[in-house]
């Protein structure tokens, strides 16, 4: 280990890339970065088009971007290409045909490996099934799965037909699957009979017919079997809407063409939170999304032939659109993919999978390695995880002892680690460390990737020290916009400084090496364990309740998550608290957004701090739950309401940390 000149201590230490891994690294030197980085700012039109040559096209782009309409770009104009034939097709002429493509392990211990040529078999199949049911190009598919390969197969199937698909996490609940259907117009729903999590069945059908019961757009309801080897999950089957995948598959063919997608054409709709009650309905399409999401993976992840790579995101996210399924696959990797929980049957099953696969790229979240902390180390020490070469963090900031921890007990101090910076809308991978060229800094997102002109901002555009991150120029894997919605594209992302820079939403500081450090959200909209969830789809949901006045949701700091939710709700005249009325909110709650939104605790207030224009002062909430010294309370209405506030809840206030209950002893159970 290096220390930066005049700074000791680990939590400013400085981790150059082991000699071992940069030896055989895709990119192997700051010198080799800070020249293609060069490349990628002064000439980005040369720069793309050489990487996207690496890729298959069945016509090429006239050009490279359209700018001429800001923000409403284009990549790779009138280039005609598929995702699916550059994930699948294209690996069957090489030595990749009969590679492992995916390795799929379920919490109950079911295992499927597909080859390469098993998945495009595979693929094939299940689009021919989605034709069959009458999906056209351009029809939305919304899919709500668990973790199981025909995830990945329908999501290629809808690429290799043309179809645009929208996959919901499978831990949403009915009214949030509605709302989603229902912005997008699906025709048809991809859904399973059930799942589990922590040996518990889940009824995903269920949840699906209670989710449709309001949506005439839906004219089909595929239903897979989690298992084919398995009974079936019961479940309510409409005979005229609702179909069985395995009743189907047998009698369709096992070939089926790719369309020829135009690059500008939608490829998939994601759905993430904003600062509106109204989740928006993120827009990717074809080319520039597949250019971006390849070289992304390919020097990032420093996917090498060998490899087996594990990121224990769900698909459901952009982390699993990008990172599991089509930037792996386009680089010919092969993918291990875990249906179930990290703490089921014990806290060693993550490091069970890493040593039973040979598992050698590991990428997961901050909140993860922040629970395997707590665990203790005794869980890894079971395992040999000696196979593992790259480690990376993703969906928030981590913080430095998390990093740490993550290098010494996981990485056995041998692993670079990426921690990685990016957003659904940005489609890929914006600030993150090269790991055979990046000394890297815990706690640090570090450099940002080729193309990407990150800057530091205050309000008024001016290059600070600590500010506002900014992307200042276009990327070929950003959003489109916002579906059904292009003034909320616009407003949302755009209207900063004065419309020339892209504003993710997210304060950022910059050192004197360059090297960025994510404050995170500066917009209501909080990162819990990677999710982001709006405060005010969340509030929407508080003052359904006849009881509740007003509500208002902030996010505070938590030792394990990140950020949890609390939540702040007065009451109507005529209604008391009580056990029995929070436990109708959690409920409320999770029956309109799902489990995974629930605040860490509801406080029910006596009334809420207000400006003279009626707005809630969330500052000063955060400011009571975490026991801060109070901001400015002058243009208060009623300045009291924050003394008695104080009197009555403490710092850290109902923020316990999860756990499992009856946490076993380290031994292995597999």
């Amino acid at each position: 280990m290096n220390q930066a000149e005049g700074i000791t201590g680990q939590r400013s230490a400085i981790f150059p890339p082991p000699p071992s891994f940069v030896a055989n690294a895709r990119l192997n030197s700051m010198t080799t970065y800070r020249q293609l980085y060069e490349q990628s700012m002064v000439a980005p039109e040369g720069f793309w088009s050489g990487i996207a040559d690496e890729l298959h096209w069945y016509k090429k782009w006239d050009r490279v971007l359209n700018a001429d309409n800001p923000p409403y770009y284009r990549w790779f104009e009138n280039g005609k290409t598929n995702l699916c034939y550059n994930c699948l097709d294209r690996h069957l002429e090489g030595p990749n045909k009969n590679k492992a493509a995916l390795i799929c392990e379920s919490e109950s211990g079911e295992q499927r490996i597909l080859t390469y040529y098993n998945l495009y078999r595979e693929v094939c199949r299940f689009a021919n099934v989605l034709k069959a049911l009458g999906v056209k190009r351009g029809d939305r598919v919304t899919i709500y799965l668990p973790m199981v390969p025909e995830l990945v197969y329908a999501l290629l199937a809808c690429c290799r037909i043309g179809a645009i698909h929208s996959v919901i996490f499978a831990g949403f609940s009915a009214d949030s699957v509605r709302d989603r259907i229902l912005d997008c117009g699906a025709r048809c729903v991809i859904t399973a009979d059930g799942s589990q999590r922590r040996g518990k069945a889940l009824p995903l059908k269920d949840i699906i017919n209670e989710a449709i019961a309001d949506c005439p757009s839906v004219e089909k309801v595929l239903v897979v079997k989690r298992y084919p080897d398995a009974k079936p999950y019961p479940c309510t089957m409409r005979t005229d809407r609702d179909v069985w995948y395995h009743d189907l598959a047998p009698y369709v063919p096992m070939y089926c063409p790719c369309e020829e997608q135009d690059a500008e054409d939608m490829l998939f709709l994601l759905y993430t939170s904003g600062t509106t009650g109204k989740p928006k309905g993120i827009i990717h399409t074809t080319g520039g999304y597949m250019v971006y999401s390849y070289v992304t993976a390919r020097y990032a992840l420093d996917l090498q032939p060998a490899d087996v790579y594990f990121c224990s995101a769900d698909i459901g996210w952009i982390t699993g659109h990008t990172y599991i399924v089509y930037g792996p696959l386009q680089n010919g990797a092969t993918v291990l993919i875990y249906d179930g929980a990290p703490n089921w049957p014990d806290y060693g099953r993550y490091w069970y999978i890493v040593e039973k696969f040979g598992v050698t790229i590991f990428y997961t979240a901050p909140t993860a390695i922040r629970a395997f902390m707590k665990w203790g180390t005794a869980w890894p020490e079971m395992y040999d995880l000696s196979t593992l070469r790259l480690l990376g963090s993703v969906g928030e900031p981590i913080n430095p002892e998390a990093w740490l921890w993550y290098h010494k007990n996981i990485g056995g101090e041998r692993c670079p680690i990426i921690d990685t910076w990016w957003q659904t809308e940005t489609g890929g991978m914006m600030i993150t460390p090269l790991p055979g060229a990046t000394p890297t800094k815990p706690g640090s997102a570090s450099l940002p990737f080729f193309g990407i002109d990150a800057a530091v901002l205050d309000e008024e555009g001016h290059e600070t020290e600590n500010g506002l991150l900014a992307i200042r120029r276009p990327w070929p894997g950003m959003l489109r916009g916002i579906y059904g919605d292009p003034d909320r594209y616009r407003s949302t992302y755009w209207n900063k400084w004065g419309g020339k820079y892209y504003f993710p939403g997210d304060g950022a500081r910059r050192d004197d090496d360059g090297y960025f450090w994510i404050s995170g959200r500066v917009d209501d909209v909080v990162n819990v364990s990677g999710h982001r969830i709006g405060t005010a789809e969340l509030e929407s949901a508080f003052n359904e309740h006849p009881a509740v006045a007003e509500s208002a949701v902030i996010g505070v700091t938590h030792p394990l998550k990140g950020q949890a939710l609390l939540a702040f709700v007065s009451l109507k005249e005529g209604y008391t608290e009580s056990r029995e009325l929070k436990r109708e909110l959690e409920q409320l709650v999770s029956r309109r957004i799902g489990k995974f939104a629930s605040p860490e605790n509801i406080l029910i207030a006596p009334d809420l701090p207000k400006t003279r224009s009626g707005k809630i002062m969330r500052r000063l909430l955060r400011d009571v739950a975490e026991g801060r010294e109070l901001g400015n309370v002058t243009t208060l209405t009623d300045p009291a309401v924050v003394d008695l506030l104080r009197s009555r809840f403490g710092a850290d206030d109902g923020l316990a940390t999860e756990d499992v209950p009856n946490k076993p002893q380290p031994g292995r159970t597999f």
